[in-house]
């Protein structure tokens, strides 16, 4: 089991900042496989994922490795494929590397899982929320909330913090989006909530007057919208153009500065669900936001911190074990109690998932702000199954 010690030893190993080196490495050095969409519609979400885990990379061996040993960062380029991510998966565990994180979405990291649990490979899902990639087996962990546990959480919030009792699902029609609203259906008559319709959306729609419309017709008292910046910039800004002026909760889908950039003056408002409280004074929150910020004049953003805290969990994970004998690696992770991370502090549970408080996130005056925070042990309860 992890102790608070051994929490406040890798926040220690984390507070110099070097830079990252990808080749130069000896043969000795330990090997952390990544795969990303670095290309393709989500090459926006893999940039964060992957600066984030260079700096995480950067930052251990600025202060020595792990375990005397420098970290490399092996990096593939999954597309957000499905298709793509079984070969690269194939291809590490034939390379010999012993830990992989996804920092990529529920689709590929769904299908890779299995090829890392049938290896018997670690195998840390950053951010994807599909609540199959845990199920494949007990070698897969995920750093971030399982769709549902989002969904309940923007309930809670909705019902009882914004006292809203008509709500509007739009949701995108793929494993985020269902999950996402799967979780808020699940728990809404709880916090007095009546959803009066729900919308579904395709990746790629980018023009939405008929949702418009019919959402306008229905009036709800909010909406709770699933999807990424990239379909939801321009779903926010056209529900605003066409008069819809109710508060719109989001998903961690929306939590990035593009989505900002996308809506404009639409965002003003938008609320989110999130990983990443920007406002923290935690310490290791707080150094990862500044020093994400300093290194790349960009603000953070949830897939940065989510992508940054597996690359944390993996090296400590290597340390506690002392070797990278995958089955002690695995078991050195599954025995990670409150440990403080990016992300604020997290434990592990017997599937592999994480259990912590939910952010509520808000744009002002252009940027993301903290706004509240869903502390409810049960209601966010991770599945155990």
């Amino acid at each position: 089991m992890l102790s608070t010690t051994g929490s406040l030893r890798l926040l220690l190993l984390t507070a110099a900042v070097g830079s990252f080196v990808a080749t130069g490495y000896a043969v000795s050095d330990l090997r952390i496989g990544f795969h990303a969409p670095l290309t393709g519609f989500a090459a926006a979400d893999s940039k964060s994922a992957l600066q984030a885990a260079e700096l995480a990379v950067a930052q251990i061996n600025a202060a020595g490795g792990v375990n005397g040993r420098k970290l490399e960062l092996v990096v593939e380029d999954d597309q957000a494929r499905a298709d793509q991510a079984v070969p690269l998966a194939n291809k590490f565990t034939g390379s010999g590397i012993k830990i992989v994180v996804s920092g990529s979405y529920s689709a590929p990291t769904r299908a890779a899982a299995g090829v890392f649990q049938k290896a018997h490979i670690p195998y840390l899902s950053a951010y994807a929320l599909h609540p199959d990639i845990t199920r494949a087996g007990n070698y897969v962990f995920r750093t971030s909330f399982a769709g549902e546990v989002q969904g309940r959480a923007a309930a809670k919030f909705m019902g009882e913090i914004l006292q809203r009792r008509t709500v509007t699902l739009i949701t995108l029609n793929n494993d985020f989006g269902q999950a996402l609203s799967a979780g808020f259906r699940e728990v809404a008559g709880k916090f007095a909530i009546r959803i009066v319709s729900e919308y579904n959306f395709a990746m790629n729609d980018r023009q939405f007057g008929s949702i418009v419309a019919s959402v306008k017709h229905d009036a709800p008292a909010a909406l709770y919208v699933t999807g990424y910046y990239y379909n939801g910039g321009p779903l926010v800004a056209q529900l605003r153009a066409g008069g819809v002026s109710a508060p719109i909760v989001g998903t961690e889908g929306f939590d990035t500065q593009e989505f900002i950039a996308i809506a404009k003056d639409a965002a003003e408002g938008v609320m989110i669900t999130s990983s990443l409280n920007r406002d923290s004074t935690s310490p290791p929150v707080r150094r990862f936001i500044d020093d994400y910020e300093s290194r790349f004049k960009t603000p953070a953003n949830m897939v940065a911190a989510s992508t940054y805290t597996a690359i944390m969990v993996a090296a400590e994970g290597l340390r506690s074990a002392g070797t990278e004998d995958p089955a002690k690696v695995r078991d050195a992770i599954a025995a990670i109690r409150d440990f403080d991370v990016a992300t604020g502090r997290i434990a592990f549970n017997n599937l592999g998932e994480i259990r912590k408080a939910a952010q509520i996130e808000i744009v002002r005056h252009g940027a993301f702000h903290h706004f509240a925070t869903i502390d409810d042990p049960v209601l966010l309860a991770p599945p155990t199954r």
